[in-house]
């Protein structure tokens, strides 16, 4: 079961993780990076991957635009 969706950049969440590699055939270790932000500027959505302080990953869509992302069961608590 796979657990990557396909979903408008709008309805994307802090948690999900975001692919940041090279190309589509490239190995994805280390490359899907967490989402740990999420803002709207200018009437886009920016995606924000990685440490917010250090080295990340940003990526701008359209509201619409459609995202491809991983995201995994909450745990039961």
């Amino acid at each position: 079961m796979t657990n990557r969706i396909i979903l408008a950049a709008s309805d994307v969440q802090v948690g999900d993780h975001i692919y940041n590699g090279i190309g589509h055939n490239a190995h994805p270790t280390n490359a899907w990076e967490t989402i740990t932000e999420i803002r709207l500027e200018d009437g886009l959505i920016l995606i924000i991957g990685g440490d917010k302080r250090g080295q990340h990953g940003e990526f701008w869509f359209e509201p619409e635009e459609q995202v491809v992302v991983m995201r995994y069961p909450k745990a039961a608590v």
